[in-house]
């Protein structure tokens, strides 16, 4: 998916919602468990992750413009894990092409290994995002840039205590490693390839983001049950194209754990996209 048409969906939906599919075997709920493994036996783990996912995307994909699946969230269940990542990937291109498809597997890695990596995502799963770590520099980033209508999302300011650690420190100019890290990595790769990861708690902080990445898209994680608040992104980090894709996990998808959580997913996703409609009014999408 390129960027117009990825503003054309946002405009469509009245949306720049990304749904993340952070699903994990001991909070999906029981009925999915018990149905699974009623089916499977023991062996239930691939099954209930899929029907899980499905039923989440089939409750949210009127709200969204995107999902995210976390890599990690997969690659703990083994064999199995690995197939229902694929499996979601297939479903959503499938059921809902219009869908663009975050894999947040934060790679980075030597020239070579990248490569590797973007084959592994860009061709092998056909996604249309991938989220990496810009730490080894641009020899480590580029080989991901290297594809028609994908892209890089990359580690800028992110919403862990851990954050304050590497990414706030200033160097002799005062400029801090995120600002550095952005106005680097804008010699690699256009806002038409390369979004960057800002963690919505960061708040004001994204009027300094935006001096320095104006018109880049920004995946933004961390509203809801981090505590960031939409109305103070979108203050300081939207732009005339919207120029957001705002992440919720854990607030959707864990909404509820009865035979219900389909429902309240569906009521937690639209209740975020009212509220984004009424932001877009603001610039005029």
């Amino acid at each position: 998916m390129n960027r117009k048409q990825l503003i054309e969906q946002i405009r469509e939906k009245q949306s720049f919602l990304c749904v993340g599919l952070d699903t994990d075997i001991d909070k999906i709920p029981q009925c999915i468990i018990d149905e699974a493994k009623a089916k499977d036996g023991e062996d239930y783990v691939f099954r209930a992750l899929c029907e899980f996912n499905a039923l989440i995307i089939d409750a949210t994909a009127p709200y969204c413009v995107a999902y995210k699946p976390n890599l990690a969230f997969y690659e703990a269940y083994g064999v199995d894990g690995i197939l229902a990542f694929e499996a979601t990937v297939e479903y959503l291109k499938e059921e809902y092409p219009h869908h663009f498809i975050i894999a947040d597997a934060k790679r980075g890695d030597i020239g070579n290994t990248s490569k590797m990596y973007a084959k592994t995502f860009f061709e092998q799963y056909d996604v249309d995002a991938l989220t990496v770590a810009p730490y080894m520099g641009e020899d480590s980033v580029t080989p991901f840039l290297g594809y028609d209508n994908k892209w890089v999302i990359l580690l800028a300011l992110t919403s862990n205590k851990g954050s304050h650690d590497f990414q706030l420190t200033e160097d002799a100019k005062g400029e801090r490693l995120f600002e550095k890290v952005l106005k680097q990595s804008q010699q690699w790769g256009k806002d038409e390839n390369m979004m960057y990861v800002v963690g919505a708690t960061q708040g004001k902080m994204f009027e300094d983001i935006r001096k320095v990445a104006p018109n880049h898209f920004l995946l933004v994680p961390g509203v809801g049950a981090q505590g960031g608040s939409l109305q103070e992104v979108c203050q300081y980090g939207m732009t005339k194209d919207c120029g957001l894709l705002v992440n919720s996990s854990r607030g959707i998808i864990y909404a509820s754990n009865g035979e219900d959580f389909a429902e309240v997913a569906t009521q937690k996703a639209q209740e975020l996209q009212q509220q984004m409609a009424a932001e877009l009014k603001k610039v005029g999408l």
